[in-house]
């Protein structure tokens, strides 16, 4: 059973830097900087940066709280079920598909 996701985590104006994304999933920076690569989470630029998604300039990613829940279910996808990386933008997208008709929005 997975645990309860912090509500906390999903405002989306929280901002987390590539090293605390890093600590508070248990990951390494190149695996973050894989899923934006695939496309499964889009870094935020701080408010003084250019906005650049390129991989030299990871060191200045931000992410937002929604990301902190995806990349926790993207670990959970490898580890648990040994999803690759395709798989899991493809299982994330159908998860938040899913949920915006549970929702009805």
């Amino acid at each position: 059973m997975s645990r309860p996701i912090d509500p906390e985590l999903l405002d989306e104006r929280l901002r987390v830097s590539l090293r605390d994304m890093c600590r508070i999933c248990g990951v390494h920076a190149e695996f973050l900087i894989e899923l934006v690569e695939e496309g499964i989470i889009t870094p935020q630029a701080p408010p003084r940066a250019r906005r650049s998604h390129r991989r030299r300039e990871a060191h200045a990613w931000q992410f937002d709280g929604i990301a902190v829940v995806r990349v926790q279910r993207a670990v959970r996808l490898q580890r648990d079920l040994g999803v690759n990386l395709p798989g899991v933008a493809l299982a994330l997208e159908l998860l938040d598909e899913l949920e915006t008709l549970r929702t009805g929005g």
